[in-house]
């Protein structure tokens, strides 16, 4: 039957209602993977991730290196669904299917991964992996025979054109957690472990970002480069440069500078200006440029935390175990404004990340109050429909009751390095430690 099939709309339409698993491998895959670009002697059926076998697994050939004989360096991974499983997503199904794609991803064969899909034919998904990351490339979307040609030719071209970049928005609602310091620090550890890394200070009000590495502020081109169409964001930036005592020169991230004017402006008069996806849309190119790009944002939720959160691929919360209400502001985060920023996006992003504790010494004592306050909110969360406890609890599963929170001590030589215009990770071994914690934790593979 599938011989006489030369199209992927012809394969779907020819799929039976109740089409199982098997079918869909059998009559539907291979057409989805063409479609996408793939050749047969690029794609792999049952591959082994070092966790389990995903359905198929495909890389472009590379010289005389065919990942059907070689099975090195995978590409994309495909997980199929019969149509009896049910991948809209708010179903639980759905949830357990991502939670599965997920797995493959971070297996140990699969590390030059950079996309997964998931499909039972009438729904299709594509997930984006960055380093450990793993985030929608597009919202769950309902496939016909009228709009599979198109769907599927969008998603072809996001995975023939990954950016290169993970957009990343630090961001809590409440002040004083830390976001700044985590930025610098974050920034410059990446930066030290061979990243090639850009931090935006997006808070033009407190500009502590901008002053604590002792550069000028932007006078106007920030907003100019955000508000005209022929002007980029490039022209904005500046290296901050750390010198190394060995011969090999000097450490370098790249810095877009608060920008006076964005605080000069009156609200009302920014909001005419600026668009939700100005940021986001004038990042493109400099996603091409840059491992990492990471965004400092205010502690509200108005007109540039909004804007720095569209920008972004994922959220990192900062928060403290002492501070009630830094909880209770990421739990707000997390329900209610990233989900209005997804709903305005059309790749349904940006995800948070789970939550850390961020810059405090910590008893016993003080963590099980925190718990018992975190115990709180989940259950909060839960009665308004929203499972909270993989943003605040992400190790803990049915076989393992893991109440872990990554946690990133503080002592005075992280505050301090602020006056001194060097991140704290590069003056201080401790800081160094534990930042270098923090983004293996999050970020790298």
């Amino acid at each position: 039957m599938s011989m006489t099939i030369t199209s992927l709309r012809e394969a779907l339409q020819s799929l039976p209602e109740s089409a199982s698993e098997p079918v869909i491998n059998d009559l539907f895959a291979s057409h989805l993977l063409r479609a996408l670009g793939f050749q047969s002697e690029e794609i792999h059926p049952e591959y082994n991730t070092g966790d389990g076998a995903v359905d198929k697994a495909a890389r472009k050939t590379i010289g005389d290196d065919v990942f059907l004989h070689t099975k090195s360096n995978p590409y994309l991974l495909l997980e199929l669904k019969g149509r009896d499983i049910n991948l809209s997503e708010d179903a639980a199904q759905y949830q357990k299917t991502v939670h599965q794609l997920k797995r493959y991803l971070l297996a140990p064969n699969c590390k030059t991964v950079q996309w997964g899909i998931i499909t039972n034919s009438c729904h299709i998904q594509l997930f984006r992996k960055h380093g450990k990351v793993i985030h929608p490339a597009t919202k769950c979307i309902s496939m016909d025979a009228d709009n599979i040609d198109s769907v599927i030719a969008a998603i072809r071209q996001k995975i023939e054109n990954p950016s290169k970049a993970l957009t990343i928005a630090v961001y809590n609602n409440k002040g004083g957690v830390g976001k700044t310091t985590t930025t610098v620090n974050l920034t410059a550890i990446l930066t030290f472990l061979g990243k090639k890394v850009l931090a935006i200070d997006f808070d033009p009000n407190q500009q502590d970002l901008t002053s604590s590495l002792g550069l000028p502020l932007s006078k106007g081109s920030v907003f100019e480069a955000l508000t005209e169409r022929n002007v980029e964001l490039q022209g904005t930036l500046h290296p901050y440069k750390f010198p190394l005592k060995k011969p090999s020169g000097e450490l370098r991230f790249d810095v877009i500078p608060a920008d006076q004017k964005l605080t000069d402006l009156p609200e009302h008069t920014l909001l005419s200006h600026l668009q939700t996806n100005s940021l986001y849309r004038k990042l493109e190119i400099l996603r091409q440029e840059y491992d990492y790009i990471l965004i400092d944002a205010p502690p509200n939720w108005r007109v540039f935390s909004q804007l720095a959160v569209y920008a972004a691929d994922v959220v990192l919360i900062p928060t403290k175990h002492n501070n009630l209400f830094s909880l209770e502001n990421a739990a707000m985060a997390i329900k209610k404004f990233i989900p209005e920023v997804q709903s305005k996006k059309a790749d349904g992003s940006p995800i948070p990340l789970p939550i850390f504790f961020n810059g405090e010494k910590m008893t016993p004592p003080q963590l099980a109050v925190a718990q018992q306050e975190i115990t709180n909110i989940l259950k909060t969360a839960k009665k308004e429909g929203f499972n909270l406890l993989p943003y605040f609890y992400p190790k803990y599963t049915n076989a393992k009751k893991d109440l872990h929170i990554h946690e990133v001590p503080s002592y005075a030589n992280i505050a301090n390095s602020a006056f001194s215009r060097i991140p704290a990770v590069y003056r201080d071994r401790s800081a160094h430690e534990y930042y270098k914690d923090l983004a293996q934790e999050y970020f790298l593979q």
